[in-house]
Order: structure tokens, then sequence, then C-alpha cells
């Protein structure tokens, strides 16, 4: 007896309406399939996305750091603790970046291997395509959510506490070329280069009280030895010219030439209470602070603008992963080196963009709740704008 034959299944009758002896679960099942298969395709670029980025970053900060261990003697237990404090600052950065280059090298891979082409053929929407995507971009938000409030506030506050610490165990740590050192009491610093214990070109300011000018001490070059079991360090300068105070006018200095002039640097002061800086507060503690700076009479601006940053560069993975969608199809590119280059440009516009608004909002020359979006309006809209043209074609 011939047994029966199965009629052949495309993917265009699988789509309720096409035809009345589809069943519907056949559609779900084959959906589903497609899901799962896109969606591993994105799995390894993320996570090698997610790892070479991180190394990148830290990278650059891994140079500053050898430098306080060879040059300064900090401790590797304490570098060490620095270096770990930094990845999860890092993620607020890597993750939504992670998810534009995973998106645009998958399926720039499926499009160029003309998988996309096979799906439309059948009679398969891209549109059908989004909505997976959709609730991946606002799982990762709400994982960035969570690290903002939490995680990397956490993390931004212990890495001070540490640098702190280093400070107090090795006041010479403190001492950075090309910045302005305000480590010290009553003592802000400007060194132009470092050597060793040799520094070139210094510059120290002493401000005075009651509103009276600011004591300064230039030297052509200085030798800087630490003050054993001291927070203190003692400088030995060269060279130079110090304000001293006018004995007939208090108000007023004098310059004086010298050899040689010694002074003792305290660092006493890195032993008081650590404030927490706006990227150290949760949202709350944030909310707080912006209620009493409401009751002072203060611009809360530079808090306000940190709230909604956090808020919206969450949101970021979810903007770069609809945006990357209809880029990596258009593009039509197998090339991974050229959708990485996409990829970092589409990121670097997005946080130039970010920056550019959060320095209009802390000086508050725009409203920081609604600026601080610009970059996911515009980024939202150029998503809808080529999805839709893609959808529709």
């Amino acid at each position: 007896m011939p047994s029966k034959q199965l009629p052949v299944l495309n993917i265009y009758c699988l789509e309720p309406g096409a035809g009345s002896w589809t069943p519907f679960s056949l559609y779900s099942i084959i959906m589903r399939i497609l899901r799962n298969y896109i969606l591993a395709e994105c799995v390894i670029p993320f996570f090698l996305s997610l790892g070479v980025l991180t190394c990148v970053f830290l990278l650059g900060n891994l140079i500053q750091l050898a430098n306080l261990v060879i040059n300064k003697g900090v401790s590797l237990t304490a570098i060490g603790a620095v270096f770990v404090l930094y990845i999860p600052l890092l993620l607020g950065y890597t993750l939504p970046i992670s998810c534009l280059t995973a998106i645009i090298l998958a399926f720039s891979r499926l499009s160029a291997d003309n998988e996309i082409l096979a799906m439309r053929s059948n009679g398969l929407n891209l549109r059908h395509l989004l909505g997976p995507l959709f609730v991946v971009g606002i799982m990762f938000s709400l994982i960035l959510i969570l690290l903002n409030e939490r995680l990397i506030p956490y993390a931004h506050f212990e890495q001070r506490k540490v640098l702190k610490e280093v400070g107090i165990k090795n006041p010479t740590a403190a001492l950075e070329a090309g910045t302005f050192i305000n480590a010290f009491k009553d003592q802000i610093l400007f060194i132009y280069r470092i050597d060793g214990s040799r520094m070139y070109n210094v510059r120290i300011y002493q401000p005075q009280p009651n509103d009276k000018p600011t004591r300064t001490i230039i030297a052509r070059e200085g030798e800087f030895t630490p003050v054993p079991g001291e927070d203190k360090i003692k400088l030995k300068l060269i060279d130079g010219t110090s304000d001293e105070p006018n004995l007939k006018n208090p108000d007023s200095f004098y310059k004086l030439n010298f050899r040689t002039y010694f002074m003792t640097l305290d660092l006493s002061q890195k032993a008081e209470s650590l404030d927490k800086k706006p990227k150290s507060m949760t949202f709350s503690e944030l909310n707080a602070k912006i209620a009493e700076m409401d009751m002072l009479l203060i611009d809360p601006s530079p808090l306000v603008t940190e709230f909604h940053r956090k808020i919206s560069w969450s949101f970021s993975a979810l903007v770069f992963i609809l945006l990357g969608f209809p880029l990596a199809i258009i593009t039509h590119r197998r090339e991974k080196s050229a959708n990485m280059v996409m990829a970092i440009l589409c990121a670097a516009l997005y946080y130039l963009i970010s920056l550019g608004c959060e320095a209009l909002s802390i000086q508050n020359i725009t409203p920081p709740a609604l600026t601080m979006w610009v970059p996911n309006i515009l980024g939202a809209g150029a998503a809808l704008f080529l999805n839709y043209r893609l959808c529709a074609s």
C-alpha cells in the first residue's frame, strides 16, 4: 500500500493565513528554530567583542598602573585591586558596543551568504525577526540599569578608596606630571616632568585666607623624598623664585630668588573621609542629593545630568541592537574588519553626541532631563527609519 506523501512545507505557507491546511503550531516551531539559530550566531561575536574591547580599554590604563608599581613603588596588591575594579566600570561602555558589534557581524554574515535572501524568498517578512531582537535589547538594557544602579557606583567608590589608601601609604604616588595635584594640605602642585625622584619646572600654589593673593613658588627643578612613617614629602627646590610676605604690607608679596629651597608637603588631608562623587552614587542617592541641593537653592544640574546619563546609556544597548540589524543587512558585507569599523564608528558617534549633550546639561544651557536623551532619540529615529525601509522593501 503506498504511503501517504506529505506536502512540501515552505516558509511562505507557514505564516497564518497563507494556507488553510497549515497549523499555527508549525509556524511557531519554524520561527523558534530561526530565532534560536540567529541568536546562536550572535553569541560568539558578542563575547569575543566584549573580551577584546575590555582588554583594549584595560590596556589603556595598564601603562599608568605599571608606572605606579615601577617608578612609585606601589604594591602589586593595591594595583591589582584597582585593575580589577576597572572591569565593572568599563562594562557600561563595552556591553552596548558588544551588542552592536555582535548584531552587525552576525547579520552581515547571514546577508552575505544569502541566508536573509532565502528567508525573504520563502515569504518571511524581516519584521518577524525584530521581535526577538527587541526582547534581547530590553534584557541587556535592564542589566545595564542594574549595573549603573549598584555595581558601577560601588566599583567607582571602592577604586577611589584604594587610590586614597595608596596615597596615604606612599605619598610620592600622588605626584603626577602634567596635572594639577591637590593631594597636599594647603598646596596645589603642577609639575611638568618627573624622572624618578627628580622634578622639572615645578610650580607650587598656596591659596591664602581672607581673599589674599595666592602665594606662588616656581623652581627649575627639584628632588622629593618621602618622610618614613609620616604622610609627608620633603622637597628640595633648585633655581627658582618664591613669593614672600611683605612685612610692611601683609596683603602683598615680593619675589625672592633662591638657589635651593626646602619645604615639606603635608598629605594629612588624605586621611579625611571620602565623599561620594556623582558617578559613585546610586539612583536613590542622586535623587536625595538633588532634593538637598534644591532646598539649598543650589543648581543641581550636574547631578540631574548624571542621573539621566546612567539611564539613557543603559538603553543604548536596545538602540544599538535595533540600529545594527538594518545596517548589517543593507551593507551586505562579509568582511569582519569592515563590520567592526562600522560598529565602532556608530558607537563613537553616539558617545560623542552624548558627551556634547552632557557638557550642555552640566552648565544648565539646556534641560538635562531632555538633553541626555538626545543620542537615544536620534539613534532610535534612525533605527525606525532604516527598519521600516528594510521591512517594506
